[in-house]
């Protein structure tokens, strides 16, 4: 659970207004701007779904409507919609494992506490901060005693931010070799090529998307690399000098990042060819690892959470169109 929770800003593309989703435990949850459906295959072939009205972040607090803002807003909600769907796919897995081990069966109706997925979310926002903010600080650093070229405000934040994103890769590199997130990653392409045959307008079936690619630009795989590029900048003109200081320019500044990198997503996505695709290229280039081609019977899933999400939009009277 651990590792999935840290996956979760890998895969959630965090899009208020695009049809958009995420991989979940053999499964997909798909979102429209006023709904979401969460569909999981089961060990015996049966599709569950969790289908729910969702409220645009920017209609219940208007000041979310503003550039910058409206990023912040939209990838919370984000978040703590795709912890709801991987807690939803969580709990489908343990009751197929209870069903097959009958005598480990635990108290009925709440495979996973809530206390317990809370602490997952801990752990992995602990976690975080200490692999991507403290651990390339510390080295750069330490670098710098050693070799007073990286001590430079420009190489420093260079430095540090190329150990940041090589941290990531080897992390996202080594979790894909485990079956469990192999096949989140696999379900992820799913979400991917089902999402790309639903925006090019054609009737969304199992064959059509198969032959769609599995990168996408407004994954949260590119959108976390737009994160650490902007981040070498933003922290290259911030002053500080102590160690204490730029760890403290890394925690403060988070948001500011975040709300920059989710428009330049939102920019790209919307005008290919601009100069700002270059920022997402490198996520792209991720994306050969956190998404990988699916099977057809996987792509049924996502195509089953894209017309629940997209069922209850209509019957809300949502417009079911491209933005």
């Amino acid at each position: 659970m651990a590792a999935h929770t840290h996956l979760l800003p890998v895969l959630e593309s965090g899009e208020e207004t695009l049809i958009g989703g995420q991989a979940v435990m053999e499964g997909v949850m798909m979102r429209a701007p006023h709904s979401y459906c969460v569909a999981v295959r089961k060990p015996s072939g049966e599709i569950i779904t969790d289908t729910q009205p969702l409220a645009k972040v920017s209609e219940r607090y208007p000041i979310f409507k503003y550039p910058l803002l409206r990023g912040l807003g939209t990838l919370g909600q984000a978040m703590k919609l795709g912890f709801k769907a991987l807690s939803f796919s969580a709990n489908i897995a343990a009751e197929a494992e209870e069903e097959k081990n009958p005598s480990a069966k635990p108290k009925k109706g709440k495979p996973i506490s809530g206390w317990m997925m809370g602490l997952n979310l801990a752990f992995s926002l602990v976690f975080f901060f200490f692999l991507y903010k403290y651990v390339p600080l510390k080295l750069t650093t330490w670098l710098g005693e050693y070799y007073p070229g990286f001590q430079g405000r420009i190489a420093f934040n260079l430095t540090d931010g190329l150990i940041r994103i090589a941290i990531l890769v080897t992390v996202v590199y080594t979790m894909s070799r485990w079956k469990d997130i192999r096949r989140v990653f696999e379900y992820h392409g799913a979400e991917h090529r089902v999402v790309f045959n639903y925006e090019s307008g054609e009737e969304v079936t199992v064959g059509r998307a198969q032959s769609y690619p599995t990168f996408h630009p407004r994954c949260g795989t590119s959108f976390l690399i737009v994160v650490m590029l902007i981040s070498m900048i933003l922290y290259a003109i911030v002053p500080g000098d102590s160690f204490a200081e730029k760890m403290l320019a890394r925690v403060v500044l988070l948001p500011v990042i975040a709300g920059v990198s989710y428009e330049i997503i939102r920019f790209a996505a919307k005008r290919q060819g601009s100069l700002l695709n270059a920022f997402t290229a490198p996520g792209l280039w991720l994306q050969r690892i956190t998404t990988q081609p699916a099977e057809p019977q996987q792509t049924e899933v996502a195509i089953v959470a894209l017309q629940g999400a997209m069922a209850l939009e209509e019957s809300q009277g949502g417009q079911l169109v491209i933005a």
